[in-house]
């Protein structure tokens, strides 16, 4: 299970988000780049349609390879009341040989893209993923070198936590905790909540880059 908000940001303002994020994390940033291919299951693997994703991190010397299984949001009133998104999620590491293997069971290619930018990993209150990167498409089938922008000028920002039936109360007043720190210059919500650019980011954005960074906290 995940907690999840997500946001954009205009690219002008990404190196001002990052002197911010830095402040409040203490910790280095990892470069991001990450191959996603969307796989759909065909009518005969079941009667309810399955997809999964497979991550290939770019990054690493040696290409590594995550599947990712991502369920319907929690739903009820409780749900609605809370900012943040929580779903069940289910993610393993796999060998470079899973795109052949999930082709031999049947899945098909939906979509493909490519994520690069940045990521910010933490503990505060929960264990806390930022990852701030520009969605790429392919003009041609796994082309990563020749990726385009979906949006140019914009990019995605994603705040994540694990957690359990147990705990995701914490972890979701953990999230939204945080992301209080980063209203100034962009607004964080459900996936699928499209909230747009907020207006005080360029005054935030300016602020943040004169005076070097914000307070560790």
């Amino acid at each position: 299970m995940e907690c999840v908000v997500q946001g954009i940001i205009e690219t002008q303002h990404v190196e001002a988000l990052e002197i911010l994020l830095q402040g409040l994390c203490g910790v280095r940033k990892q470069s991001l780049r990450i191959h996603e291919l969307c796989l759909k299951s065909v009518p005969n693997l079941g009667l309810v349609a399955s997809e999964i994703r497979l991550l290939c991190d770019l990054e690493q010397p040696e290409p590594t390879w995550t599947v990712r299984h991502v369920g319907g949001p929690m739903r009820g009133t409780g749900a609605e009341q809370i900012s943040v998104l929580v779903r069940p999620m289910i993610e393993s590491k796999i060998s470079k040989n899973a795109l052949r293997m999930f082709y031999a069971l049947g899945y098909k290619l939906d979509h493909e893209q490519l994520r690069v930018g940045f990521a910010f990993h933490f503990q505060r209150g929960a264990q806390i993923t930022v990852t701030v990167s520009s969605i790429n498409k392919m003009l041609k089938l796994h082309a990563t070198d020749e990726a385009v922008p979906v949006t140019p000028g914009i990019q995605l920002v994603e705040v994540t936590a694990p957690a359990s039936s147990e705990n995701y109360t914490e972890v979701v007043a953990a999230v939204s905790s945080f992301c209080e720190y980063l209203a100034p210059l962009l607004h964080l919500s459900k996936p699928g909540v499209s909230t747009g650019v907020v207006p005080t980011a360029a005054a935030a954005a300016a602020s943040l880059m004169s005076d070097g960074g914000g307070t560790k906290m």
